[in-house]
C-alpha cells in the first residue's frame, strides 16, 4: 500500500482501550484540539510520515492474538484515507472488534465519512469537554458517547465495567501510559514518582508548547 501515515505510536498489548488484549494505534495530528487534552503531544501535524505498508508490516505479528484494534490520536479523521485503508488491511486479518477515538459527533462522521464509519464496530464520538464529568468506560467526559454499531460490538460493550483505566507501556527506555485517566489522575502519578526520585512529564502538562 503506498497510503501513507503519520502516527504518534503503536502498542501491543493494550487493555485499558476496548474489549480484551488490544493493538493500540495512535495517529499524529488533530485540528480539534479540545482544551485540557491529556494527550497534547498528538496534537502536532506529522512531518514524518510512513507508509501503510511500514505499519502493516509492524502489527502483522501481533494480528493473530489481538482481540480487536483501537484508533485513536490525535484525531484519526484528519486522515480519513489512512484510516480507511488501515480498517481495510486489519478485516483481513482478525475478526475482533475496530474501536475509533474521535472528537467530531457521529452525525459529522456519518454525513462526511459513512463509508469508513460503517466498517467500524465501536465509534467513541465527540469533543473532550473538561467541564463534563467523567462517570462512563472508554470516555474523557459524560457527553462523549459509545455508538455500538454492530452485534459484535453490542456483545462485548453493552456491559464493560471490569476493563483497567490505564496500561503501563514500555518501548525500549521509553514507559508511558495508555488509557483514559481520571480527573487529577496524571497529577497525581508525577507526585507519586517525585517521591520516589523519578523526573516524570506527562502530556497534559503542555501549555503554549513548552512541557512542563
Amino acid at each position: 500500500m503506498t497510503q501513507s501515515i503519520s502516527i504518534s505510536r503503536i502498542h501491543y498489548p493494550i487493555h485499558s482501550l476496548g474489549f480484551g488484549t488490544r493493538v493500540g494505534v495512535w495517529f499524529q495530528g488533530c485540528q480539534i484540539q479540545c482544551p485540557g487534552c491529556v494527550s497534547r503531544d498528538t496534537w502536532a501535524a506529522g512531518t514524518d510520515p510512513i507508509s501503510l505498508d511500514q505499519l502493516t508490516q509492524t502489527l502483522a505479528p501481533w494480528t493473530a492474538q489481538a482481540d480487536g484494534l483501537t484508533i485513536s490520536g490525535g484525531e484519526p479523521f484528519d486522515q480519513p484515507d489512512a484510516v480507511a485503508a488501515l480498517v481495510d488491511w486489519w478485516r483481513t486479518k482478525n475478526v475482533g472488534d475496530v474501536l475509533l477515538f474521535s472528537g467530531y459527533s457521529a452525525e459529522v462522521l456519518w454525513t462526511r465519512h459513512s463509508d469508513i464509519v460503517s466498517k467500524l464496530d465501536v465509534l467513541i464520538s465527540d469533543p473532550y469537554d473538561a467541564k463534563q464529568p467523567q462517570t462512563q468506560p472508554l470516555r474523557g467526559s459524560d457527553n462523549q458517547r459509545m455508538n455500538l454499531l454492530t452485534p459484535l460490538a453490542a456483545e462485548r460493550y453493552a456491559s464493560l465495567d471490569d476493563s483497567p483505566a490505564l496500561d503501563l507501556c514500555f518501548d525500549d527506555d521509553t514507559v508511558w501510559i495508555a488509557g483514559i485517566p481520571k480527573p487529577n489522575a496524571m497529577a497525581e502519578i508525577r507526585k507519586r514518582l517525585a517521591a520516589m526520585g523519578f523526573a516524570a512529564g506527562t502530556s497534559d502538562q503542555l501549555l503554549d508548547g513548552v512541557r512542563g
